[in-house]
């Protein structure tokens, strides 16, 4: 049919994963489960670094601003997900499917640039830390923490202006659970050479460069450990960057996989079950990793539960007194 006289497609229909109705329950409880958990999990940390004095330096900032980021980031997707998983026909609108790739890919790519700052902060600690002061002070790391959040959303720009610019004709299935890149392209009627080469080109220019920075510096990191010369020094310094290092390999390694290689080669079903690692379950693994092996985020938190047990302690006490007069 020419294209021309096909009618042009205003929303669009995720298929998300199939699979029987007791298979699709089943995924909605873990996926559910792991976004409350997510959510529950970055508040806190973010709560526990805005109020405690103690963690106002520069590496507990960025861990704010990481969790932050991955709320938004994960929120962009998941909830679209939870709904494909209770019912067939999910829709969303052409407009608001752009809306959700130009949001999905800027926080994605602040997270990259937010995770490098955050190696290069754990270099300077490491291997630089009589001038760290100097270096990474509190007014530096908000500069550069402004910096990754403007760069990570003006990167998709030019991609998501020539997506907007597309025709979309039909089918109106997306085989995917979120407006991931590939899966708009297969679904225009328009010329799309053009606009995939440019999302690929900056995808795996911000993808490759930020872990380039990280690998870097975490690099020169296992270089000055290993030059320590007391074996407990060793163990508590890299005990300090070995959970930045899980997240960035679990974060770099599924979106390397899905983003950098070319466009053709892109297979649905597998892209959907990677998607699934970097959307759902590294943002609940960023706020595990980087509290449970940190001593003083620990601390922050057993001081923030004894404060709370003291409040609710006198509510309870004050609720009683006031019985006992009536």
């Amino acid at each position: 049919m020419d294209k021309v006289n096909q009618t042009t497609v205003t929303k669009f229909i995720f298929l998300g994963f199939s699979g029987s109705p007791s298979v699709q329950l089943i995924l909605f409880v873990m996926f559910l489960t792991v976004y409350l958990l997510s959510l529950m999990g970055n508040t806190l940390i973010i709560f526990i670094v805005l109020m405690d004095s103690t963690l106002q330096k520069p590496m507990y900032i960025f861990l704010g601003n990481l969790s932050f980021l991955e709320i938004w980031y994960t929120t962009v997707t998941v909830p679209k997900l939870l709904v494909t998983c209770l019912s067939k026909g999910v829709t969303i609108s052409v407009h608001g499917c752009i809306a959700q790739f130009y949001f999905f890919f800027s926080l994605g790519a602040t997270e990259c640039i937010v995770l490098a700052v955050m190696a290069y902060d754990r270099y300077i600690a490491i291997c630089s830390p009589l001038r760290y002061s100097l270096l990474m002070n509190v007014q530096i790391c908000l500069k550069f923490s402004a910096g990754s959040w403007i760069a990570g959303f003006i990167a998709p720009i030019f991609p998501t202006i020539l997506i907007s610019r597309l025709r979309f004709c039909g089918p109106q299935k997306i085989n995917h659970f979120f407006c991931d890149s590939d899966p708009i392209f297969k679904l225009s009627c328009s010329d799309t050479f053009f606009s995939e080469a440019l999302s690929y080109t900056i995808s795996s220019a911000v993808i490759l460069s930020s872990f380039l920075l990280t690998v870097s510096s975490y690099g020169n990191i296992v270089a000055t450990v290993v030059r320590l010369s007391s074996r407990e020094a060793r163990k508590k310094t890299f005990s300090t960057f070995a959970s930045h290092l899980s997240v960035v390999s679990i974060y770099y390694g599924t979106i390397t996989f899905a983003y950098v290689r070319p466009p053709a080669k892109y297979n649905f079903t597998i892209g959907k079950v990677v998607s699934v690692f970097y959307c759902v379950v590294t943002p609940l693994v960023n706020p595990l990793i980087y509290t449970l092996r940190n001593q003083e985020v620990k601390k922050a938190f057993r001081k923030f539960l004894v404060q709370k047990a003291f409040f609710f302690t006198g509510v309870i006490e004050k609720f009683y007194v006031t019985c006992e007069f009536e």
